[in-house]
């Protein structure tokens, strides 16, 4: 094998959805919420004498001229970016590039796309060395899996360099993978496993110290599926330390990341997330009932209070982002006003409901394969309005339900409302200090014309602003999540339109 190979990492669009922003980070003039992690990790286990360029099409086009340039094309992909990580190894067929794919999208269907020279699944750490020992021997095979799991002590510093931060929303980086819970509906055990295992101290400031270094400041996410699932070292080791190195560097980031409810049990652990710079976190609540919950094995959410949780955690300083899901088997048509009762009540400004489907690999859906309710493979956008099983609950009933919480919650009434009861109950004491730069300003014009101006509801909005200006550090969020909400209601709109195509065509469940 050459020594010197070109290698070009390919990140395939994601399509217009609830977490791609896309609406709102116009107003900053950011093209993508989070650069490629995967991919970028992928390229610092790559040989140091291979030439790499990353193209991430969520920011820049990809051209031939790009394919061309390479030897190998390497792509990794999720389940939603499927249609166009197709295109993309069609075209590297056309042009007699070689293919190296992996990700959550190949290693759950490996045979979905066709025409990929070499598939590298499951955990790179282990897969990759094999493969590219194979490569250099001439003898690569076209497949390569494994059942072990990484230890995170050996996952590198990503390759920062080959992005242009300045493009994204925030970054990125994984302290943890694998989640200790093991609900029905997720694949996330599938893929990771249910052992939490994590990387040294040192590797996450290495990790920080690598962002500061190429001038970011900003949002850093955390992306492991559930932070706290080694609660001991996050207090004993990991958060003293972020904690000291923010205040060395003057604190240039803030922190967001996933956890589940119980992180609500454990007041030491949000005190010290919260001087660690964590004012954000997001938790899959799924549902208002607890007969729907005991359904999926959500176990941790049964019995809570879930409200007076969500304020607990806001009183710690700490955003909740929550997500959750409608078409349980448990679920009754009263779910859909508990659940736009719930959302409003506890100041969940970011709230993601999407309709329930079974992923491959899941045990909900080995469950709807052997009660032969299964319908379409699901599309990997659980707020697209389809479903891939027959559900209770007449599908009809289901689909106006959900389009009611949607166009209700993200009104711009109940939207601001919703603001607010969340900025009345948020401990300011451990954020990091906001600094208003060229971009926030041009976003704050921008959201007083097309919010304030050109959208109904306006009067909510500015009703919102002038009340923040009382305490003025609640004006930058005030501002911040109103432009989410602009995002949120396009999306709104878009499903909306979709259920309509859907309806017009007769392409629902029933007549799978």
């Amino acid at each position: 094998m050459n020594d010197k190979l070109k290698i070009l990492l390919v990140n395939p669009e994601v399509p217009n959805t609830f977490w791609s922003l896309k609406n709102a980070l116009k107003f900053v003039s950011k093209k993508a919420l989070l650069p490629p992690l995967g991919l970028l990790t992928v390229a610092a286990m790559l040989p140091e004498s291979f030439e790499k360029k990353l193209i991430d099409m969520n920011v820049t086009p990809l051209k031939d001229r790009d394919i061309k340039w390479a030897d190998y094309v390497f792509i990794s992909a999720m389940f939603i970016q499927k249609n166009s990580a197709g295109e993309v190894v069609e075209r590297c067929d056309k042009l007699n590039v070689k293919v190296v794919a992996g990700g959550p999208l190949f290693t759950s269907f490996p045979e979905l796309i066709p025409n990929i020279d070499y598939l590298v699944l499951n955990e790179a750490e282990i897969t990759l060395p094999i493969f590219l020992k194979d490569l250099a021997d001439d003898c690569a095979k076209p497949v390569y899996r494994t059942d072990q799991k990484a230890e995170m002590s050996g996952s590198p510093v990503p390759l920062s360099q080959l992005i242009d931060m300045k493009k994204y929303g925030m970054m990125g980086l994984q302290y943890s993978r694998g989640c200790p819970f093991n609900c029905d509906f997720c694949d996330v055990t599938n893929l990771l496993g249910r052992k939490v295992r994590t990387k040294t101290t040192g590797q996450i400031i290495d990790e920080l110290e690598s962002f500061y270094i190429n001038k970011w400041r900003g949002d850093v996410f955390f992306v492991d599926d559930n932070f706290i699932g080694k609660r001991q070292q996050l207090k004993n080791e990991l958060l003293p330390a972020i904690i000291e190195w923010m205040d060395k560097r003057n604190r240039p980031f803030s922190f967001n990341t996933q956890a589940s409810i119980d992180l609500v049990d454990d007041e030491e652990l949000m005190t010290l997330m919260a001087k660690a710079g964590f004012d954000g976190v997001f938790i899959g609540l799924e549902s208002p009932n607890d007969s729907s919950l005991a359904e999926c094995n959500k176990t941790q959410n049964i019995g809570r209070n879930i409200v007076e949780a969500i304020k607990k955690i806001q009183r710690f300083g700490m955003q909740v982002q929550a997500g959750f899901i409608v078409g349980f088997d448990n679920d009754k048509p009263n779910v859909f006003d508990k659940l736009i009762n719930l959302i409003q009540d506890s100041g969940i400004v970011t709230a993601m409901v999407g309709i329930l489907n079974a992923p491959p690999g899941t045990k909900l859906y080995q469950k709807m394969k052997n009660e032969n309710r299964l319908a379409e493979q699901p599309t990997g956008d659980n707020m697209d309005c389809t479903i891939n099983f027959v559900p209770k609950m007449d599908i009809h009933e289901l689909q106006g339900g959900y389009l009611k919480v949607l166009n209700t919650i993200y009104s711009q009434k109940y939207f601001c409302k919703r603001i607010k009861t969340f900025l009345e109950n948020y401990n300011f004491s451990h954020k990091t200090k906001y600094k208003m730069g060229y971009r926030d300003i041009r976003a704050f014009f921008r959201a007083m014309w097309r919010i304030g101006m050109v959208e109904k509801g306006k009067f909510h909005y500015w009703m919102l602003i002038l009340w923040s200006f009382r305490d003025f550090r609640r004006v930058p969020l005030a501002v911040r999540y109103s432009i989410f909400g602009f995002h949120f209601r396009k999306m709104s709109k878009t499903i909306h339109a979709q259920m309509e195509r859907l309806a017009a065509t007769s392409m629902h469940i029933n007549e799978y």
